[in-house]
Order: structure tokens, then C-alpha cells, then sequence
């Protein structure tokens, strides 16, 4: 008796807290409401279930429990009528659970000719976005073709490829009302972009181009998530979905520099001299470290993450996994982001993965790191020392 109840309680609290709960899907701003929809069967068939088969064991426990004098039930070890029943109900269950699964998805990778294309490339930990010039069509890419003034590897002698727009930072904005056809691409591990208003996301395999489209219905501000464990920066890999009307996304996309104009500029950065020293430099640097992902594992506020702070860690004297210590200075930092497998900091993973960075972008990367101060003991004696 005493598990029928318990059995009525948890079909009962189950019921309750789905009715009550605070956890729901976040407000759709896509055309898929059909996913939703599919949602709903799918928690229907299956909550349906769960409640009918526990009422069912609670009235079973009730209606043939033990007592004193009854006669035990006769063995049966078949019951070809009761079988029949449960793959006949159990094939139209799984079949309503998958039909519409089926149906959406086709829906979903069978993109409409007007779309826009947007690209997606996924690397530890940041998202990067490409979008196609006046011909409409993305350029050919190519793994040799990967460095720090090409991450996506575009094929420089690709005509198609030269007026393909750059999205700097991690935000991209989109037209509203129009279909975007979304391709995606992982430079290292296993990745998976996702906007949950939008409620489209896929995962990105290293070595293939995904792909799913949608229409933003909603303008609005959106974050987008990486919903798959790609190493310990996986909870700051996160980019944002502008939506708006289609002339602030014309002004928008016209600002954006070209593969070509890219070029062009990374060229007269390697010949031109270093910017001077000072908050130009020091710009250049925190803007690389947002692009790069940095921020995902490194804070400027003294706080704990993955590696260590930025704040004071300038003039440094760190202490390594295998016992020694190391100052960190100039040098220290360029070799460090250079190859940070070769040293192992004590107290943090050795995780960080290789950067590909110009000289100027490293000179940058090291002066933002120097200015975000020196450690307290040291300050204090270089403030002695200069009275």
C-alpha cells in the first residue's frame, strides 16, 4: 500500500511542478514554432505515458497485494494477446514521436533560394562571422590557408573570395524578416551554435560544413551559445544576434571591412613601424583580447578562472608546476602566448591553445596585459623608490 502511494505522490508532484515551474522555453523570435510544437508532442506522448503506466503499477500493487487465504495467481509465462497490444501501442508511440521530428527536420536543412548566407566559425572559445559580398557567394577556403591575418583561410587567389565581408568582434546582426541560411565550420573541436530565441542551433564537426536557416521574426539583441563541451572556456564562448530593420543592417553591413581591404591592411601593418606606446596600443590590445577569446579564460579583475588574472600579474614573479619560478616581463608574456604549452603555471590547466598573432598583434596583446597594472608589493617599491 504503502508504494502506491508513493507512486500516486510522484506522478502527482511531477504533474504539479511541470504546471508551476519557472524553467520555460525562452519567448521564440524565429519561424519555428513548429519545433516548439514538436516539443509539446514529444512531453504529451511521454509524460501521457509515464502517468498511465505509474497509476497503472499503484492500481496493480492495490488491486492484487498479498493476503491471508487468497489464492496465488497461476504462472503464465505467455500472453501473445498482451504482446500484441504492447508493440502495436509502443510502434504508433515512438512512431507519433519521430514523424514530426522527421518532418521539421527536412524542413530545417532545406533552405529557401533567398536566403542570405551568413558563416559561422567556431574556434576555443569565439564565435567569428563572414558574410557575402556584392556577388552574393562566400569565397573558397582552405586549411593552409589559416593564419592570424586569415583565420577563416580564405584562398587569396579566389576572385569570389575578395569582397567577402569580415565581421569584427563577436556580434553580427541580421535582417529582420529574411531567411539566413547559416554554414558552419570548427577550427579545432567539436562546436555547436546556438540561439534560443531562435531555437536553431547545430552541431559543427572539424573537417565539415553544417548548415540550418531561419528567419529572425523579432528584432532584438540575442546571445548566441556554444550547447556543446568544448574544453574549459566552453561557458564564456558566447556571441550575440543583432536583429533589425533592414535599413540599420545596410548601414551596418556597408561599415564592414572586405577580405581584400583586410589584406591590404595586415600588409602595411607588417611593414609600417609599431604604434606608439600609450592607449592606442593599449586599445588594439583589449580589442585582440575579446577577438581571440582571451577574456574567456583570463579576467582584468582579480577574480579566478581557468588561467590567471591579468590584473597586477605584469612584473610578476610566477611559480611553475615543476618547482621553479619566473618573472613575468616582456619576454616572459610574448614566449608564454607564443607557445603556452611549453610552461606549466602552477595551480591552472594547461589548456591554453595556440594563438596565431602578427608581431604587432602580440606587442599589443603584452602592452594591454602591462597596463592593467603590476602586483601591490612591487608597486609599493617602485613608488618608494621614486621619492
Amino acid at each position: 500500500m504503502t508504494i502506491a502511494v508513493v507512486l500516486l505522490l510522484i506522478v502527482g508532484a511531477s504533474v504539479a511542478f511541470h504546471v508551476v515551474n519557472p524553467w520555460w522555453t525562452t519567448p521564440l523570435a524565429s519561424n519555428w514554432q513548429r519545433m516548439d510544437d514538436t516539443l509539446t508532442i514529444t512531453l504529451v506522448i511521454t509524460g501521457l505515458f509515464f502517468v498511465v503506466i505509474n497509476v497503472f503499477l499503484a492500481y496493480t500493487v492495490v488491486r492484487f497485494r498479498h493476503r491471508e487465504g487468497r489464492r496465488v495467481a497461476p504462472h503464465a509465462p505467455e500472453n501473445k494477446r498482451l504482446e500484441r497490444w504492447l508493440i502495436g501501442g509502443t510502434t504508433v508511440g515512438i512512431m507519433a514521436l519521430l514523424a514530426p521530428g522527421l518532418v521539421v527536420y527536412a524542413n530545417y536543412v532545406r533552405t529557401p533560394h533567398d536566403a542570405l548566407v551568413l558563416e559561422v566559425l567556431g574556434q576555443q572559445w569565439q564565435w567569428r562571422f563572414r558574410l557575402p559580398g556584392a556577388d552574393g557567394k562566400l569565397g573558397a577556403t582552405d586549411a593552409r590557408f589559416v593564419s592570424a591575418a586569415n583565420p577563416f583561410g580564405l584562398d587569396p587567389a579566389d576572385p569570389a573570395g575578395q569582397d567577402d565581408l569580415l565581421v569584427p568582434g563577436n556580434e553580427v546582426h541580421l535582417p529582420l524578416g529574411q531567411p539566413v541560411l547559416v554554414l558552419m565550420r570548427s577550427h579545432d573541436v567539436l562546436h555547436d551554435f546556438f540561439v534560443p530565441p531562435m531555437r536553431a542551433r547545430m552541431n559543427i564537426v572539424p573537417g565539415q560544413v553544417s548548415r540550418f536557416w531561419f528567419t529572425p521574426t523579432v528584432a532584438g539583441r540575442y546571445e548566441a551559445l556554444c550547447a556543446q563541451l568544448c574544453g574549459v572556456g566552453h561557458p564564456n564562448m558566447r556571441g550575440f544576434v543583432v536583429v533589425e530593420d533592414p535599413a540599420g543592417y545596410g548601414a551596418w553591413r556597408a561599415a564592414l571591412p572586405t577580405f581584400a581591404a583586410a589584406q591590404l591592411s595586415a600588409k602595411a601593418a607588417q611593414t609600417a613601424p609599431l604604434p606608439a606606446g600609450g592607449g592606442a596600443r593599449v586599445d588594439q590590445g583589449r580589442a585582440l583580447a575579446d577577438a581571440k577569446g582571451c577574456v574567456a579564460c583570463h579576467t582584468v579583475d582579480g577574480s579566478a578562472r581557468v588561467g590567471p588574472t591579468w590584473k597586477g600579474l605584469y612584473g610578476k614573479t610566477e611559480s611553475m608546476a615543476d618547482g621553479s619560478t619566473a618573472l613575468v616581463d616582456e619576454a616572459y608574456l610574448r614566449s608564454f602566448i607564443r607557445d603556452p604549452q611549453a610552461r606549466h603555471v602552477k595551480g591552472f590547466p594547461p589548456v591554453m591553445p595556440k594563438i596565431d598573432l602578427s608581431d604587432e598583434e602580440l606587442a599589443a596583446l603584452v602592452a594591454y596585459i602591462q597596463s592593467l597594472g603590476s602586483p601591490p608589493a612591487q608597486a609599493a617599491t617602485e613608488q618608494k623608490a621614486a621619492r
